[in-house]
């Protein structure tokens, strides 16, 4: 401590002699609370703040031009390199790498899901989980990449296994409907060391096939997948300038109506496929998309704490198919479980089209039918090149044979013993060829004459020229071949289109039904058929109704036409139990061009009449026939003929009558129809009534 002190001494001595004039020291400042001084600002001269009003329009300064640049070439980096497919091969950059990658290592065997990972990431330029799930969900979309492994479930949501776990390859289809490296065009890859394919030369309408979903800097897209068959089959009638449609097809299944989806734009409402165990009990089978198990299950919970619906118990027994069975409390039909599960929960999902697709490096806004067309023009224009090519390739081919043989058979080779360098080696092979030439298909080239050159002595004394012509033989005739593909080039792409329909049309069945193929099964799943029946004796009518008359399937969504005995009629809606009386000569479902044939009587006559009922307004009354009348038959259609006992009656000599109702015009019901007869009718039937006498004299009416 001492010698501290005395270092100290010395220090402010010297100090002292190299600075004589002593400053004067400031005046000591107060210390703060915590024994420091307070540090006080120099003051500076206030300048003048001058405001600058924005003016988007003015990009003069060089943070603005920065900004408006730098936002536009993200918003466009996002819209073409990430979110939005491509229109020629309908994959976007993730998808494209992952697969060339595939292509690049493909050997025919499984490859880990981590390896083609890493590949990919030497031409995208972004983490190696993006790349990863990217893979998982085209993957699991079956048509270009085949699985091996853990994959996760669709259903249930259930993840994918680690990258290391899990193995892929390409898919036949895949190798030989997307790639052609010939027929490829490349750029360089974010970092120069590689090369990647802008498109790949897709002859498949893989963005309809695939389906997508993309968010960019002011655009969506949502395209929903199609069904593989009914896109080739589009594709043949657009080649046959036919009219077409394509429907969604969802791989999680579904009931579908797509009336709202005009060719790719509007929105579709998908159910889940319900069936009804028993009463309390119904068993979810297929799921609408953009649900899983899981949270079709959450929805049904959430609906029952809310008191949307009521259930008793929620049990998921899926496994590879669908299996959610929900249970009703006392009290609850299983049919209205289904209606308020479709009501309330996910079991009915509605969704949106938006065709986004980046097409000569812009985004443009599609229809399914427009996708479809370019499609099957860059399929033509595809298979037209490859033709060419392989015409090329085949030419090549020939004129290489038929050099070889000319130089064998013509012992050219024995002109080259006596040259000493390569230039008279050369002089002498093209010298020997020249009176050939009539026979090649164009001119020999060095590049030829070095080829020739490089043929072993053993291949020349073990030349073979029966086979050799046969070889040369079976390229002309696929040159033949070729040719004439290339003049019926559409009738040749159409062929290609049929074997790919006959190979696959099994294994890539519709698995979502649409209202057009299936209406009727659609509606007895969604929403449940009902028998209604009629019984006379208590008057009531419905569908939880034991009576045996007018018994009708229906659904819970039809109403009933009822026909009295006094003529007045109503359409109501279907009940499980409603009060008609038992004065009720028809029940059924009212169809508006359905013809019906009614024969009534009053104090004065009898008449008969065909007539539709047209539209209605519900529980509205109508009547059919005038008042103070009876309705004596009715019966839907046109019988082929009626047969008409009268009351016996003092001097009457004919007491029965026929007439071929179809010679009655079809007309409204207000009409007052044709008569019959002014006697008193006993009974009138399409089949003989009772009391009918064969061999009573019987004439027919014929209506003027």
């Amino acid at each position: 401590m001492k010698l501290l002190q005395l270092l100290a001494i010395q220090m402010s001595e010297k100090k002292k002699k190299s600075d004589p004039e002593e400053k004067p020291q400031p005046a000591p400042t107060p210390e703060n609370g915590n024994g420091h001084a307070h540090v006080e600002v120099e003051p500076v001269a206030a300048e003048e703040i001058v405001h600058r009003p924005f003016v988007p329009g003015n990009i003069e300064q060089a943070l603005h031009r920065r900004v408006d640049r730098n936002f536009l070439d993200y918003a466009s980096y996002v819209i073409r390199d990430r979110a939005i497919p491509n229109l020629a091969d309908g994959l976007k950059p993730v998808q494209r790498r992952i697969l060339w990658a595939l292509h690049e290592t493909d050997d025919g065997r499984f490859m880990k899901v981590a390896n083609i990972v890493g590949e990919s990431m030497k031409y995208h330029p972004h983490g190696d989980a993006s790349i990863g799930d990217a893979l998982v969900v085209l993957a699991n979309k079956r048509y270009v990449i085949e699985r091996q492994g853990n994959y996760g479930n669709i259903f249930t949501g259930d993840p994918a296994a680690a990258p290391r776990y899990i193995e892929c390859r390409l898919t036949e289809l895949a190798r030989k409907e997307i790639f052609n490296d010939e027929l490829t065009e490349f750029v360089p890859s974010y970092d120069g060391r590689k090369r990647e394919p802008v498109s790949l030369p897709c002859k498949l309408p893989l963005l309809l096939m695939l389906g997508t979903e993309g968010i960019a800097v002011g655009m969506s897209a949502r395209i929903l997948p199609h069904n593989f068959i009914e896109l080739l089959q589009a594709q043949i009638a657009i080649l046959k300038k036919e009219s077409f449609k394509c429907l969604p097809d969802f791989q999680t299944g579904g009931l579908m109506d797509a009336r709202e989806y005009a060719d790719g734009k509007g929105s579709i409402k998908v159910r889940a496929k319900i069936k009804e165990k028993d009463e309390n009990t119904v068993v979810i089978k297929e799921i609408p998309p953009t649900t899983t198990t899981e949270s079709l299950i959450a929805s049904i919970e959430d609906a029952s704490h809310k008191g949307k619906i009521k259930v008793k118990s929620v049990n998921d027994f899926t496994s590879e198919n669908v299996e959610i069975e929900v249970k009703a409390p006392s009290g609850v039909s299983a049919q209205q479980l289904i209606d308020a599960l479709f009501a309330f929960t996910d079991c009915e999902v509605s969704i949106t089209s938006r065709i986004t697709v980046i097409r000569d490096n812009r985004p443009v806004e599609l229809t399914v039918s427009e996708v479809l067309r370019a499609n099957t023009e860059q399929l033509v224009d595809l298979m037209k090149r490859e033709l060419e090519l392989k015409e090329k390739q085949l030419l090549e081919e020939l004129h290489a044979r038929t050099l070889e043989r000319i130089f064998i058979e013509e012992r050219i080779y024995k002109k080259i013993e006596l040259c000493k360098t390569n230039e008279t080696v050369m002089a002498a092979v093209h010298e020997g060829l020249k009176p050939f030439r009539k026979e090649l298909a164009r001119d020999v080239t060095d590049a030829d004459v070095e080829r020739l050159l490089q043929v072993r002595i053993r291949r020349i004394s073990l030349f073979d020229i029966n086979k050799h012509r046969e070889e040369t033989e079976q390229i002309k005739a696929d040159l033949g071949e070729t040719r004439k593909h290339l003049k019926q080039l559409t009738k040749y792409v159409i062929n290609h289109i049929e074997a790919l329909i006959a190979k696959y049309a099994e294994e890539y069945p519709r698995l979502t039904k649409s209202s057009r193929y299936d209406e009727v099964d659609a509606k007895e799943v969604a929403f449940k058929s009902f028998k209604v029946a009629y019984d006379r004796e208590s008057g009531y009518v419905g569908y939880k109704v034991s009576g045996e008359e007018f018994r009708v399937e229906c659904t819970k969504f039809d109403k009933l036409l009822m026909v009295f005995k006094d003529g007045h009629f109503k359409v109501v809606e279907l009940q499980e139990k409603m009060f008609v009386g038992p004065d009720v000569f028809y029940c059924g479902l009212p169809e508006r061009d359905r013809v019906f044939t009614l024969v009534y009587t009053n104090r004065d006559a009898t008449y008969i009449k065909r007539f539709t009922f047209g539209g209605t307004i519900l529980n509205r009354d109508y009547n059919c026939i005038p008042e103070k009348s009876r309705i004596l038959f009715f019966e839907p259609d046109t019988p082929k003929e009626i047969f008409i006992r009268y009351k016996a009656a003092p001097h009457q000599k004919i007491s029965q009558q026929t007439c071929n109702p179809s010679e009655v015009d079809v007309k409204s019901p207000k009409t007052l129809g044709r008569q019959l007869s002014i006697k008193e009718v006993a009974a009138v039937n399409s089949k003989p009534p009772r009391g009918w006498d064969a061999e009573a004299p019987t004439t027919k009416l014929q209506f003027m």
